[in-house]
């Protein structure tokens, strides 16, 4: 395998690192030095360039990926198809995969596992829109950022449903863990695949655990056909039934049994987000047909025959049966009631297509707008300075979806220097209807936190944090403290405790262990650093902590550099790179002869620096991030003046007013220029040319011969 670390594809783009090696391509980070822009490349292995069905799959990819267009898809940029070399140039994500996190957190979230299922559904959705399904659905092709933003990847195996007739028989149908049955037997799939997948993935998120596990990928596939998984609140019985329901109609056998689209799942979800106490009335067709048992290490060709085998056998029992034809009778009547409700349930539950949002305004254009009574909304308050106030940035689902009458609608809606004030009003509400209030109608960024209290009854509102009759900033947390009766406890400090003695520790108080994150500090790896609720706050007996630990690396230190600006009174973009990766991109400035001072980040001594303006370097040097005093040590750059054929002291005043100090003067003799004039220059210019003011700059003079006799 080639490794192209260092070396520059197309003139254009600069290899610096390899992110990732997978079974038919290797992943580096580079940077674009056409578009000014970190990008991620997949490279197809040299060993697979002749490999026709290698090449067909990772063509596949770039041509999937090319027609999508989704916030939560990754981009593709450009591609390359040569003879010795293929490539795919991508958006470069920085995060970790959703099987790195699940292995860090153990069990996660309900709560996060269903934000992150929705940006799953959301992002398939857009492709099977397309007509692409994905079809190797697994946490391992799932990046998680450090927002909480997901990015779905690796199109490898993904095919145009509408134009692909092909089965998934071929040696790489996905993983195991995650294919749905008919992947398993090599049938033909559609979206519905892609559910059963992002069932498996919900499971493994909520559960900590996969649905189907062995040491044999066979027996794997066969449980997938023939095994019902256990029920995820028999591993966790804390889930609400309504999250349980969810998951077991995704990885429903039958793929009609399923879903029938991510966006229709995905409805469910946001459903299930407004009311977690909510229960879905799914049912099922049950098979009655017995297990049919196919020895581990058996092959595809066998668990097709095993099935062929066993329904042999259910045919040759149902001619024994002399009940037959009234089983038969009260089938049918079962099916024809089955039929009469789901018409039923069809006229009452019409879909109607999302609107397109985006670009409108919020308050004038979508708030109270009998236009849209059909939907109920959900503000996500965000701030962004190019954008005036109500602006709707994003919205999820996507316009031209199709989901039931009153679904709710979330909208990214711009919120920059505008205030609210927090009423009084919001002390008769109920949590909920206070955190609707607040996120929906003040554009602010809720919180619930539960307390013990005896002068109000569980569930009412005690205060809030600002305090009510303050005004705050649009897209501001806001604490909500609600009235509970649950013995209440003191958070204790964790300070400094490795992760075991933290949970012991927070186990003794009757608290639960939260989420725990990783950041870089001076403390020894694995220390906790920080807890989210702070000691000697009083909390709820079974209040979940989340603290962080620390990495044991040393956390990133800022320092400013002053860049001495050009006089040319034009804008110029100013980029400054930090061992070699940019650490502030397109700043532009005025070019007006002043210093402007950037603030850059990092850790350890002698780190090179260097800028840029409008692509020529005007200083360089290096920072010692561990020194507070005196941290960066600067070489700035100008422009050498060509002072060939001046006088010596015309010269010495050019290069004193270009700021080069460091001249040395040598003298030569010359009869065919004028005494004094100089008649060489080290380092030689053409006028243009920049070198560092520190640079010593060496000038020959002519000197004429002593006459003779003197």
């Amino acid at each position: 395998m080639d490794n192209f670390c260092g070396k520059r594809l197309d003139g254009r783009y600069e290899i610096r690192e390899i992110i990732g090696v997978g079974g038919m391509a290797v992943v580096y980070k580079a940077y674009d030095n056409i578009d000014d822009r970190i990008v991620a490349i997949k490279i197809l292995k040299d060993e697979y360039l002749a490999n026709e069905e290698f090449k067909r799959r990772f063509k596949n990819e770039s041509k999937a990926i090319a027609v999508l267009s989704h916030p939560n898809i990754v981009r593709v940029y450009n591609v390359s198809f040569g003879d010795r070399l293929q490539y795919i140039v991508m958006e470069y994500v920085d995060g970790i995969t959703l099987k790195e996190y699940i292995e860090q957190q153990g069990v996660i979230n309900w709560k996060e596992a269903v934000h992150f299922t929705g940006q799953i559904l959301a992002a398939l959705q857009h492709a099977h829109d397309k007509g692409i399904v994905h079809q190797d659905i697994k946490p391992q092709n799932i990046i998680l950022l450090h927002d909480g933003t997901i990015k779905v990847t690796d199109f490898g195996i993904a095919r145009f449903s509408r134009i692909d007739n092909n089965t998934t028989s071929e040696n790489a149908i996905g993983s195991v863990h995650y294919i749905s049955p008919e992947q398993a037997r090599g049938e033909m799939t559609d979206d519905k695949a892609d559910i059963y997948s992002v069932g498996v993935v919900l499971y493994e998120m909520i559960t900590g655990q996969l649905p189907f596990q062995s040491d044999s990928a066979v027996s794997v596939a066969l449980m997938q056909l023939q095994k019902e998984p256990t029920r995820p609140r028999e591993i966790v019985p804390t889930l609400p039934l309504g999250l349980e329901q969810i998951t077991i109609r995704a990885m429903q056998k039958n793929a009609s049994d399923r879903y029938h689209s991510a966006a229709e799942m995905l409805m469910d979800i946001n459903e299930f987000k407004r009311n977690p106490a909510v229960k879905f009335n799914y049912t099922y067709f049950v098979d009655k047909e017995p297990t049919r048992y196919v020895p581990a290490g058996a092959s595809a060709s066998q668990i097709m025959a095993a099935e062929d085998s066993s329904e042999e056998v259910a045919k040759q029992s149902a001619v024994n049966k002399t009940t037959a034809i009234m089983i038969g009778a009260i089938s049918g009547l079962v099916v024809l009631a089955i039929l009469i409700f789901a018409v039923l349930s069809a006229v009452g539950n019409k879909k109607i297509v999302v609107p397109d949002f985006k670009n409108l305004n919020y308050y004038s254009d979508i708030e109270n707008n009998s236009k849209y009574k059909n939907f109920a909304f959900e503000v996500n308050p965000v701030e962004d300075e190019n954008f005036s106030d109500g602006t709707v940035l994003a919205q999820n689902p996507e316009e031209n979806t199709k989901v039931k009458k009153g679904s709710t609608i979330t909208l990214d809606v711009v919120v920059n220097n505008a205030t609210v004030l927090l009423d009084e009003s919001i002390l008769n509400m109920t949590a909920e209807q206070a955190e609707q209030y607040l996120r929906n109608t003040l554009m602010l960024m809720p919180v619930i936190e539960h307390v013990s209290s005896t002068d109000k009854e569980p569930g009412k509102i005690l205060y809030t944090e600002p305090a009510i009759g303050s005004t705050v900033k649009l897209a501001s947390k806001v604490t909500v403290y609600v009235a509970s009766d649950r013995k209440t406890v003191e958070v204790p400090d964790l300070t400094n405790m490795t992760a075991d003695e933290a949970r012991s520790a927070l186990e003794s108080f009757g608290l639960v262990v939260g989420k725990i994150t990783e950041v870089d500090s001076e403390l020894e790896k694995g220390r906790v650093v920080s807890q989210e609720i702070q000691n000697p706050t009083t909390v709820p007996e079974g209040t979940k902590i989340n603290f962080s630990i620390s990495t044991g690396n040393k956390p990133d230190v800022a320092v400013d550099i002053t860049v001495k600006l050009l006089n040319t009174q034009k804008e110029a973009k100013v980029i400054i790179y930090v061992d070699s990766s940019p650490a502030l991109e397109k700043e532009r400035v005025l070019q007006d002869n002043s210093e402007k001072t950037y603030t850059v980040t990092g850790s350890g001594s002698s780190v090179p620096y260097s800028v840029l303006i409008d692509g020529v370097k005007v200083q360089e040097g290096t920072i010692d991030f561990n020194n507070t005093s005196n941290p960066v040590t600067t070489v700035r750059f100008d422009t050498l003046p060509d002072v060939k054929g001046k006088s010596e002291s015309e010269a010495k005043d050019m290069l004193a007013v270009a700021k080069f100090t460091n001249v040395k003067v040598t003298y030569k003799e010359d009869v065919n220029v004028a005494e004094g004039t100089v008649i060489e220059q080290t380092p030689a210019s053409d006028g243009t040319t920049r070198v560092a003011l520190n640079t010593e700059i060496t000038l020959v003079v002519a000197t004429q011969p002593p006459e003779v006799g003197d």
